[in-house]
């Protein structure tokens, strides 16, 4: 094809100016078009509030729209099913949590296998839970819950999300390292009405979700579930304190279909690093009590993969089971 005189120099003009752009404002290939991020989870929980930030980041980073799309229901089952059936373009997205992790040996005939269908692109965060109790609870710490508990078997009721939730295993690990009995009551709705009426009586729930509840005094904190007390809580112990080697958090990140373009899942995985590091995004993540997890999609791979195995323990003290 031959070019005119004014035609090359106009191209090579507008050639001139690309380096001086983002990268990807203007590459043709991704994002070209709106995007979304499947939760598991319904609006109001601490998942669907930090996919929203992220969403929003992603928006503003590719200049192209990334929005949240709740799909709650069968431990979150729902939604890892939807992305995995997706197209593996990276154009919907897998709000990837510890449940996912749990599901993996909570379940024995998922129609999928996470593992092996959900390709890990970055991690976004971890986040301490904290032990809450209904204000009629007479215990103020750690150690008087369990006198209590134990002073009342099988009548202290625990609230979470479901069965192989973050609050259920917290819980269960709680169990297994005190020699507590809780009752576990899984609400397919939100747990915060009972709770805060007092039909139960604790939860281990993420911060984000939490703080409120906290300072408005409809309950109590007891203690954070991580290995170091948390700068929005400072008054509130490690259940560590009382209880040696307890440990546990959050965790959430972004998953896309298998056989996702690499190209694509190193984009998606550089524009959630670039959130990470951006001074304002990570700030609206530390005031909800987080910690930002940026790295590799390798290491993201390496960190779902020790929690499978941690969590796998866990469930199986406990004999939950779900088919």
């Amino acid at each position: 094809m031959a070019f005119s005189r004014r035609t090359f120099i106009r191209l090579a003009s507008g050639a001139a100016i690309l380096p001086g752009l983002p990268q990807l404002a203007w590459a043709e290939t991704y994002p070209s078009r709106p995007g979304k991020i499947d939760v598991g989870f319904p609006p109001g929980t601490s998942s669907d509030i930090m996919a929203r930030l992220v969403a929003q980041w992603l928006t503003d980073y590719f200049h192209q729209q990334f929005v949240v799309e709740n799909k709650p229901g069968a431990g979150t089952n729902i939604a890892a099913e939807t992305v995995v059936h997706a197209p593996a373009d990276g154009y919907t997205i897998l709000w990837v949590t510890q449940t996912n992790s749990i599901n993996s040996t909570l379940y024995k005939h998922l129609p999928f296998n996470f593992d092996r269908d959900i390709e890990p692109v970055a991690g976004v965060i971890t986040v301490p839970t904290v032990m809450m109790v209904n204000p009629k609870v007479p215990a103020k710490t750690v150690p008087e819950f369990i006198a209590y508990a134990k002073a009342n078997p099988g009548k202290i009721n625990m609230s979470s999300p479901g069965v192989g939730s973050i609050n259920h295993v917290l819980g269960e690990l709680f169990n297994m390292m005190t020699g507590v009995k809780l009752v576990h009551v899984p609400y397919r709705t939100s747990q915060f009405p009972d709770l805060v009426s007092g039909q139960v009586q604790v939860t281990f729930n993420p911060l984000p979700s939490s703080l409120g509840f906290i300072k408005n005094g409809q309950l109590r904190a007891l203690a954070v579930t991580s290995k170091e007390r948390q700068a929005v809580l400072p008054n509130v112990p490690t259940i560590g304190e009382s209880v040696p080697g307890y440990e546990g958090t959050a965790w959430f990140g972004l998953g896309v279909p298998q056989k996702t373009p690499k190209d694509v899942v190193t984009t998606l995985n550089k524009a959630m690093n670039a959130g990470l590091a951006d001074a304002k995004f990570k700030a609206k993540l530390i005031e909800l009590g987080g910690v930002p997890m940026p790295g590799s999609p390798q290491e993201f791979s390496k960190f779902i993969h020790e929690e499978n195995a941690k969590w796998a323990k866990v469930v199986k003290f406990s004999g939950a089971k779900v088919d």
